[in-house]
């Protein structure tokens, strides 16, 4: 099985770019389950009704969410749909999926999104121990656990994979927008990369328009927030999972600049 995971949407351009693209992604690398993060698809903070109908429209099985998941408010009116999952350690009680599960090529592979405490600014619960609470409830009727991990700290991102080797089938991290090249299958197993990237403006400041992002790092004066208007690049991950032992055998970094 072969499952491609696409980086933080930046943005109308960042779906346009994507809706153009997976399609062709999945037929030249034979994908059988597509993951997209979209929690920074409209404006670049959250996501609408009608964006999470085109990204699926072209392909993607389950979009995931992040920091910015109540960003739009239209997300109320379909965040209970199983094909959208909002971070699992936010606070108990509100609506939307803590994970969601899929059978796919008789595999049921469940999708969890965490996000991290680590310089994050959003009060939310352990998201090591609730990661371990999700995979032993689970482990005796999913086959494929897949997590993404939206957090800010390298360290944090680290020590999750780690933590959950041998438990987790893959372990990626979003929300930095930058792709890193430490992709590697962990001792016990478990497929590891630090950031699958950022799928949105190349020419940006990991999103936002350059000339914004001065003003804020020159001056320190608060500054309104706007996307870069530039070409569009693709960052993601393939994922080649073997059949019988439901491990990953390979990681395809995808980085179309």
């Amino acid at each position: 099985m072969n499952i491609l995971a696409i980086g933080d949407i930046v943005g109308e351009i960042g779906v346009k770019k994507i809706v153009k693209e997976l399609p062709k992604l999945k037929e030249k690398y034979n994908i059988d389950f597509c993951i997209i993060n979209g929690e920074n698809s409209a404006g670049g903070m959250g996501i609408t009704k009608k964006i999470f109908d085109s990204l699926i429209n072209a392909g993607a099985d389950v979009i995931t969410m992040g920091n910015h998941t109540w960003g739009k408010k239209d997300i109320f009116s379909f965040i209970d749909d199983k094909r959208i999952v909002r971070p699992a350690n936010y606070t108990k009680g509100l609506p939307g999926n803590d994970y969601s599960i899929f059978n796919k090529n008789n595999k049921k592979i469940v999708i969890v999104n965490l996000i991290g405490r680590t310089s994050m600014g959003i009060l939310s619960e352990n998201p090591f121990t609730v990661a371990n609470e999700i995979y032993n409830k689970l482990k005796k009727q999913v086959d494929i656990f897949i997590m993404d991990f939206h957090a800010e700290a390298t360290a944090e991102k680290i020590a999750m994979g780690y933590y959950m080797d041998g438990k987790y089938t893959i372990v990626y991290g979003t929300h930095t927008h930058v792709q890193t090249a430490d992709d590697q299958l962990l001792e016990k197993g478990t497929a590891y990369i630090t950031d699958i990237g950022m799928t949105g403006p190349k020419k940006s400041v990991i999103g936002m328009d350059i000339g914004v992002s001065f003003k804020r790092f020159v001056t320190s004066l608060p500054e309104r927030y706007k996307l870069a208007d530039s070409e569009a690049m693709v960052n993601g991950c393939i994922f080649k999972i073997n059949d019988e032992t439901n491990r990953t055998e390979e990681i395809i970094r995808i980085n179309n600049r």
